[in-house]
C-alpha cells in the first residue's frame, strides 16, 4: 500500500494539532517560572556588579584622602627638619644637635606610615608610564637603606683607625665605589650633586635622604657584630654617639653641615613632588579616582587595574619588604646593618609605623581617628573580617612588646642577638604572621572581583631567607 500523501494545507494542521497537544498549563509555568528566576539572576548579578563597582570607587576615593592626609603630614614634618637642621648649621651646639635629632624622629612617625603606599605603581615608586615619568620614582632618594656609610663619611674600621676618601673629605672630583660609577664634582655639596651621586655605582651607595641624614646626625652604631671593640656606643640602649666637635672644630666641619642642610632641602623638595600627586587637584589623584579630561583623559586609570595594583602592593609591602627584608633579614642573618634605622636605633618606631599605615586603609583611620564612612574591613564577608581582625591584634601585640622593649631595656638591635631567646622568637613569630597576612590580601581582592595569585603579593626578588 502506499503512503498517503497528505497536502501542503493538511500537514500544517497536523504539526498545528501536535504541538498544541503537547502543551499544557504545567509546561507553561514551569517555562515561565524559569524564564523568571534568569530575569531575577540576571537582575541580582547587574546589582551586585553595580554595588562592587561603587565599593571599589569608594575605596579608591578613601585610599586617595588618606595618601593626600598621610603626605601632607610627612612633608610638613621634613620642613621642621629642615628648619632644626638650619638653625644647627647656623649655630651648632648640643642643643641644637638634639633638637635636630628629635625633628628627625619625629619626620619618621608620619613617613612611615606612608610606606603602604609603596609597590602600588604610584607616584612614589613608579617604575614604568606617564607616573614614572611625572614623579620621578623618587622613593631610592627619600628612603633607600641600608646605605655604605663610608662613602659619606668617616667610619671606624677594622684596625680602630678612622676611614678616609668619602665625600666629606674629598675635593674635586669624586668616583664612588661600584660598577660603572660615574665621577661627580663635589667642590660644593648641594641637592644636584647629592642626586647625582646617590646610587651611583650601586644600591648600596646611599647619598640622599632619611638615613643619610640619620647617619650624619647620630654617626656609627657599633652596637654588636662588629670587627671592632665597642668602646663608645656600646650598651642595649645606646645608639650612634657622633661627637658635637665634628661639625665645630673638625677640619671637615663645614662640609658636613653643608651636607647636612644641601640633603635636608632634596628630601623636603622630593617629598613636595610626591605630596602634589595626592592632591585633590594633583594628576594622580585625578588619574586614580577617573577624573580627567580634555588632553589628560587618557591617564585616568581603569578601576580593575587599579585595586589590583593596590592589594598586589600592599600584600608585597607586608610580606617582602616589612617581614622579610626589614625584619627577617636583621633578625635571622644577624645583622645590625640590615635593620632600617641603625644609627639611631629607631628601627621599632619603623615597624610599629608601617604597619600603622596598612591598618589606617584597611580600617579607614588615620592617627586613631575614623576617616571613612565605609572602610575596607566592612566590605569584607564575615570570615575574611575575623580572620584579618585576629590577625591583626596578634601582630599588634608582638610590635608594642618590641616597641616597649626599645623604649625601657633593649634596643632593636639587641632584640634581635641570638643569646635573647624570647625577643628572637617573637620578632621571627611577627615576621611570619606578617607575611601570612601579606597573603591574605588575595582573599581581599576576591571581595572586588580582583584576581591574584601568591607571586603577585611577593617581590620575585626578596632575600630568601630560612626560618
Amino acid at each position: 500500500m502506499k503512503p498517503t500523501k497528505l497536502t501542503p494545507l493538511a500537514a500544517a494542521f497536523v504539526v498545528a494539532a501536535t504541538a498544541f497537544a503537547s502543551f499544557s498549563p504545567t509546561h507553561a509555568h514551569t517555562a515561565a517560572k524559569t524564564a523568571n528566576q534568569t530575569s531575577v539572576a540576571q537582575g541580582f548579578s547587574q546589582t551586585a556588579n553595580k554595588d562592587m563597582q561603587q565599593n571599589g570607587k569608594q575605596f579608591l576615593q578613601n585610599y586617595s584622602n588618606l595618601a593626600q592626609k598621610s603626605y601632607a603630614a610627612s612633608l610638613a614634618d621634613a620642613k621642621a627638619l629642615q628648619i632644626a637642621i638650619n638653625q644647627f648649621a647656623k649655630n651648632p651646639t648640643a642643643k641644637t644637635l638634639e633638637n635636630a635629632k628629635q625633628a628627625w624622629l619625629k619626620s619618621r612617625e608620619s613617613y612611615g606610615m606612608t610606606e603602604i603606599f609603596r609597590l602600588s605603581q604610584g607616584p612614589i615608586d613608579a617604575e614604568e608610564g606617564w607616573v614614572e615619568e611625572t614623579y620621578g620614582n623618587l622613593e631610592g632618594q627619600i628612603n633607600a637603606w641600608p646605605l655604605d656609610e663610608h662613602m659619606i663619611d668617616y667610619t671606624i674600621d677594622a684596625d680602630g683607625k678612622r676611614t678616609a676618601g668619602n665625600i666629606i673629605d674629598g675635593t674635586g672630583l669624586f668616583t664612588p665605589a661600584g660598577d660603572d660609577a660615574k665621577a661627580v664634582d663635589i667642590t660644593h655639596i648641594t641637592p644636584d650633586v647629592l642626586t647625582e651621586l646617590n646610587e651611583n655605582g650601586g644600591e648600596a651607595n646611599v647619598t640622599t635622604g632619611y638615613h643619610a641624614i640619620e647617619f650624619l646626625l647620630w654617626g656609627q652604631d657599633q652596637d654588636y657584630n662588629n670587627f671592632v671593640a665597642d668602646t663608645v656606643t656600646h650598651g642595649a640602649m645606646t645608639a650612634g654617639q657622633r661627637p658635637l666637635s665634628d661639625f665645630t672644630t673638625d677640619k671637615y666641619a663645614k662640609r658636613r653641615l653643608q651636607y647636612l642642610t644641601a640633603t635636608a632641602q632634596k628630601l623636603v623638595d622630593d617629598l613636595a613632588t610626591v605630596t602634589s600627586a595626592w592632591q585633590k587637584n594633583g594628576l594622580y589623584y585625578q588619574a586614580l579616582n577617573r577624573q580627567l579630561t580634555g588632553k589628560h583623559a587618557d591617564k585616568n586609570i581603569e578601576q580593575e587595574a587599579a585595586l589590583k595594583d593596590i592589594f598586589a602592593g600592599m600584600g608585597v609591602f607586608l610580606k617582602s619588604e616589612l617581614a622579610n627584608e626589614r625584619i627577617a633579614v636583621a633578625v635571622l642573618t644577624p645583622s645590625e646593618e640590615d635593620e632600617h634605622s641603625c644609627f639611631s636605633d629607631n628601627t621599632h618606631r619603623d615597624i610599629m609605623q608601617n604597619f600603622e599605615g596598612f591598618k589606617n586603609i584597611v580600617y579607614g583611620s588615620y592617627q586613631g581617628k575614623k576617616q571613612d564612612k565605609m572602610p575596607l574591613i566592612n566590605t569584607l564577608n564575615p570570615t575574611d573580617k575575623a580572620e584579618i581582625d585576629k590577625m591583626v591584634a596578634s601582630i599588634d601585640k608582638r610590635i608594642a612588646k618590641i616597641d616597649q622593649l626599645a623604649k625601657t631595656s633593649m634596643h632593636f638591635d639587641y632584640q634581635v642577638q641570638p643569646q635573647n631567646t624570647a625577643e628572637v622568637l617573637n620578632i621571627v613569630s611577627l615576621k611570619n604572621e606578617l607575611r601570612r597576612l601579606g597573603d591574605k590580601m588575595i582573599d581581599v581582592a576576591k571581595t572586588y572581583r580582583i584576581n591574584l595569585t601568591t607571586d603577585d603579593v611577593t617581590d620575585q626578588e626578596e632575600t630568601k631567607i630560612e626560618g
